[in-house]
């Protein structure tokens, strides 16, 4: 204890009757702090806020505008417009955007506006606002798809919808950021352009790898120039996208460099495009067939009531109709029957079912190829389902069955089964099916057959390991009757031809409402039925056990882009700390 100087000895202030003040006074003090503390979040948000709408505000109306251009274009070049030819124009416009975004802020001459480059945060909305559109204008059956078959209201398909586009629209977001993180000077586009076709391919690598919804890739809107796509086979449908990409930054740069030098870039720029383009005018030579396949399009409704009358019916029609074409088949004998994947619940515990496909391959002699619904184990009726190709081999014996490994988010399952409930109704209409574990090929007397169904076609690096392991020609069985009349089975027919261009074989597309065709190893339809017909079609091909560069080494290319988008954004902020060091130790 501590004495005065006078020598009284100091108290405890409680002791000498403080204590109510004293606690009144810290009461207050916290309260304050409190406050304050809460006021400071708050001044945080506001100010974040705050400076989240200045940015918005300093995109210069021009930027916005060259977005809703862009965004429209990239509607057009896929089915059902189908515009192809203005790919080498479609990104063009976005990248210009993204490099010109908001004014310089300084001093200028009266009637002459400098933009500059959009700042992260800025690019991201720009490029963010044109996948959203995009992504509305060319997946627009999703709403379709949920409303008819989903069992949602208008209402959830629409906001099912929106909450789709906003979602992968987030690709298109970070393309735009990344290029803003790129770009350095304000004058200096150089590095940006160069590095945006890489840009573009890692942010497809990702919508494959990530989302695992790859739908459209940019490289498919030129399926049709089989010279183009030649390149496919070497580095998968990423390459194309490259060359498209390429051609749409040389034609950017040309609105970027100084107007004497406009005239020159704009005509090198369209010159390559046209140059490009001609390649769809060049005529492949036929490739060669030396086997036939009976495909039966069964023209089943999705939303069919399957009584049992209905569902015998059904299976006697289809069976009849397959044995009459087999028999009154002019240029000799089938190699292989397939039929598609169906709505129909052809279950293969089914006796019936199981019945009437032993006795179509028993009387035609033919090895047959079915969609089902698998379950496991097959001797009962609540074991695990799968969504299924059969072999049924010419003695009637269920030889071999394929397993879907890819299914359909919100069709074939439901992720996040808490989160995403309001989905559930499409997930009741479609099923709860369990994922396949096996990609090897369905072993059909001399011939491998690499079946795969649906929306499996649309992942490049999933089919082609068929291929690799040994497949000599690709079957697609799929359902497209959900999509009504929308673009989306001229898309998914799109994406199917260029598997075969990757992994140069002959591909079998067997559908329940179309498109059933023959696809060479050029991508291109060599036969088809129309659609909505319940028919069947002799389509010819031919096997092949040779692979290509892709089908040996998957997406290296795209890989490397990733790893060069990877080095230059490592390279933007390394080496002007570099500088510095350099300049101040010098």
């Amino acid at each position: 204890m501590r004495k005065r100087a006078s020598g009284a000895v100091c108290c405890h202030p409680e002791q000498a009757g403080f204590a109510p003040q004293l606690s009144r006074v810290r009461l207050a003090s916290l309260s304050k702090i409190k406050l304050h503390h809460h006021r400071s979040r708050a001044d945080d948000r506001e100010l974040s806020t705050a400076l989240l709408s200045l940015r918005v505000r300093q995109i210069h109306f021009s930027a916005w505008l060259l977005v809703l251009l862009s965004a429209v274009l990239q509607v057009l070049i896929f089915p059902l417009p189908g515009l192809y030819v203005l790919s080498w124009i479609a990104l063009a416009p976005l990248v210009i955007a993204l490099l010109r975004a908001r004014p310089e802020g300084e001093l200028e001459i009266p009637g002459l506006l400098r933009l500059r480059p959009a700042s992260p945060t800025q690019g991201f909305l720009l490029g963010y606002v044109c996948g959203i559109l995009w992504y509305a204008g060319t997946c627009y059956w999703v709403y379709d798809t949920m409303r008819n078959y989903g069992g949602l209201n208008f209402s959830a398909a629409l906001l099912a919808l929106v909450l789709f586009c906003c979602y992968l629209g987030l690709y298109h977001g970070a393309f735009g950021l990344l290029l803003a993180l790129i770009t350095r000077s304000p004058r200096d586009y150089r590095r940006a352009l160069i590095i945006a076709p890489f840009l573009w391919v890692a942010v497809e690598l990702a919508r494959t790898r990530v989302t695992g919804f790859p739908w459209n890739l940019l490289g498919t809107a030129q399926v049709d120039n089989s010279a183009l796509c030649g390149v496919a086979a070497l580095t998968g449908v990423y390459g194309v996208s490259f060359e498209i990409v390429l051609v749409n930054v040389a034609l950017a740069a040309a609105f970027l460099i100084p107007r004497e030098k406009r005239l020159s870039m704009l005509v090198a720029a369209l010159a390559a495009a046209v140059v490009l383009q001609t390649g769809s005018l060049i005529a492949v030579p036929a490739s060669r067939v030396d086997h036939a396949a009976l495909l039966v399009q069964q023209n089943i409704p999705v939303s069919a009531d399957w009584t049992p009358e209905y569902f015998q019916q059904t299976l006697s029609e289809l069976t009849n109709l397959t044995e009459k074409s087999v028999a009154g088949e002019p240029n000799g004998k089938f190699d292989v029957i397939v039929w598609p994947e169906s709505p129909a619940p052809f279950f293969t515990n089914d006796a019936r079912f199981r019945a009437a496909l032993t006795q179509v391959a028993g009387q035609t002699k033919l090895w047959t190829v079915t969609g089902a619904i698998g379950v496991q184990p097959a001797n009962q009726a609540n074991g695990n389902v799968f969504n299924s190709a059969v072999l049924i081999a010419p003695s009637g014996e269920w030889t071999a069955r394929y397993d879907k490994v890819h299914l359909v988010p919100f069709g074939e399952y439901l992720p996040f089964p808490h989160l995403f409930a309001f989905a559930g109704g499409l997930t009741q209409e479609v099923g709860r099916f369990e994922h396949g574990q096996s990609r090897e090929p369905l072993h059909a007397g001399a011939q491998q057959l690499g079946v795969f169904i649906c929306y499996e076609s649309v992942f490049p690096d999933e089919v082609r390991q068929f291929a690799k392991n040994g497949a000599q020609v690709f079957v697609n069985i799929s359902n497209d009757g959900w999509y009504g009349d929308s673009g989306a089975y001229a898309q998914h027919l799109n994406q199917t031809r260029m598997r075969a261009i990757e992994n140069n074989r002959w591909l079998l597309s067997a559908t329940d409402t179309g498109v059933t065709a023959s696809i060479d190893p050029a991508g291109r339809i060599v036969e088809r039925l129309p659609r909505k017909e319940r028919a069947t079609l002799s389509a010819q091909y031919a096997l092949t056990s040779v692979t290509t560069f892709y089908t040996r080494h998957g997406d290296w290319f795209a890989y490397a882009c990733a790893i060069i988008s990877l080095g230059a954004l490592v390279m933007r902020f390394v080496l002007p700390n570099i500088h510095k060091k350099v300049a101040s130790s010098s």
